[in-house]
């Protein structure tokens, strides 16, 4: 069995909900993971905030526009006047719960079950429209079977036994529909895997299935050598590794969710990366196989804030670091790069939510210099230390101001600190040098 996971792009317009429907049909059986049409988890999450506010007013407002907006989808989408109803109905009946919701106090539950509408939509539309064009088509509510433990991680054993359970429920379909991003959390209340979320279901289903392949389908061909967002002519990369994979997405690649590739890694599961609009593009075939060695691709991660903290307690002493990471540990923050002297460590975090109890307790035993807005740029390549031409690369970037860098931590990964204001120059200065210039061969 396949898995195939839509993005918000992908069934964003019935014109693109068509063009899933035509990707999807071929002869193997296959789970669809499906993602909130494009734009509406946002409306969602902005309706969820009015809310908190006290702007209920605005937020039915926001509610009845949606709504609108929906039906007029419906109508476009289904020409089958019993199963144009049902949508409709269903639909309604959605957005009748949300104009509830707005009255109720907010909490925490309430905002995850407002922002769960998105799935459940894309997911029963697509479901209907998979059945007027005569597919055979199950829906499987996520909610009955996706759940993350006391640590929000996925609960891998209920998740196993109750999607199987689900499958063999019935009678057997050639499609299964699910929504991705949301779940339930240890206590069986509503919850979700976060932003880019949907990824991640798809692969926690894959390994739970342990199907043949799990394809992730979004607005571009796979991974870029670069950003295309900020560098011109770059080029898809055909294959990669999940170390690589799992570099550069964690490290800013946006076409993939950080956590995606540790489900099917276990399993040695194919990953691959296709385009709905370019669906005869090769795309980014993700295994454990290697191919080649030295730089093949860049990412860039913002939202950085490096924090330097210096004593000259610290020289010679053990237990420093260690006092230093329980600080972290404590307010459960990450660190994403270190670099130590032998009086100072300087780290980076991307999550400032307790920066300043976590500085408050820093300065009982060290001086602390924070700096904001900086960014991680991730140089990515099996071996990439070892390559003889990844040392030249550091010429090209005799201009640009480097606070810290990450070399020898992993073999496939270089990082460099630099600030956001020069991320742009940065990214475009190692595309021309690295893969223009011949110096990496594409």
């Amino acid at each position: 069995m396949l898995v195939y996971k839509f993005g918000g792009t992908s069934v964003g317009s019935v014109v693109n909900m068509n063009q899933v429907k035509d990707i999807i049909a071929t002869r193997n059986r296959k789970i669809v993971v499906l993602s909130a049409m494009s734009g509406t988890t946002n409306a969602l999450v902005e309706i969820s905030t009015l809310v908190e506010s006290g702007n209920v007013n605005t937020a039915k407002k926001c509610i009845e526009t949606l709504n609108e907006t929906y039906n007029s989808v419906v109508y476009d989408l289904l020409q089958d006047e019993t199963l144009r109803q049902e949508v409709s109905n269903y639909v309604n009946a959605r957005f009748r719960l949300l104009l509830e919701a707005t009255s109720e106090p907010f909490s925490n539950l309430l905002h995850n079950t407002i922002v769960s509408n998105g799935e459940l939509l894309s997911t029963f539309m697509f479901s209907r429209l998979l059945q007027q064009e005569g597919f055979s088509v199950r829906l499987l509510p996520a909610l009955d079977f996706m759940r993350v433990d006391s640590h929000n991680e996925p609960d891998n054993f209920y998740i196993k036994q109750n999607l199987n359970r689900l499958i063999d429920a019935e009678s057997p379909a050639d499609i299964y529909i699910t929504q991705g991003f949301i779940c339930l959390d240890a206590e069986g209340q509503i919850t979700n895997l976060q932003r880019g979320g949907s990824d991640y279901t798809a692969t926690i289903i894959g390994a739970a299935i342990e199907a043949d392949e799990v394809q992730i389908w979004t607005d571009i061909d796979g991974f870029h050598n670069n950003d295309p967002r900020y560098v011109n002519d770059t080029q898809a990369l055909s294959h990669l590794s999940y170390d690589e994979a799992a570099e550069l997405a964690y490290f800013g690649a946006k076409i993939l969710h950080p956590q995606t590739v540790m489900p099917v890694r276990q399993l040695d599961i194919p990953l691959r990366l296709k385009n709905t609009m370019a669906p005869q593009a090769h795309g980014t075939l993700i295994t454990n196989q290697i191919h080649g060695e030295g730089i093949k691709a860049i990412a860039a991660k913002d939202g950085i804030t490096a924090i330097k903290i210096k004593s000259v307690r610290m020289l010679l002493a053990h237990g420093f670091l260690k006092k230093v990471f329980e600080v972290f540990e404590r307010y459960e923050t990450s660190i994403d790069m270190v670099t130590t002297s032998e009086i100072a460590v300087s780290l980076t975090i991307d999550n400032t939510t307790h920066l300043e109890a976590i500085n408050e307790e820093l300065k009982k035993f060290a001086t602390v210099d924070i700096d904001e807005y900086m960014s991680i740029v991730c140089l990515v390549g099996n071996q990439i230390i070892y390559h003889p031409d990844t040392p030249e690369l550091f010429q090209v970037l005799q201009d640009v101001t480097i606070r810290m860098i990450a070399y020898g931590g992993s073999n496939n990964n270089i990082s460099l600190l630099v600030n956001t204001s020069d991320k742009l120059e940065t990214l475009q200065k190692l595309q021309r040098y690295v893969f223009e210039s011949g110096l990496v061969e594409v």
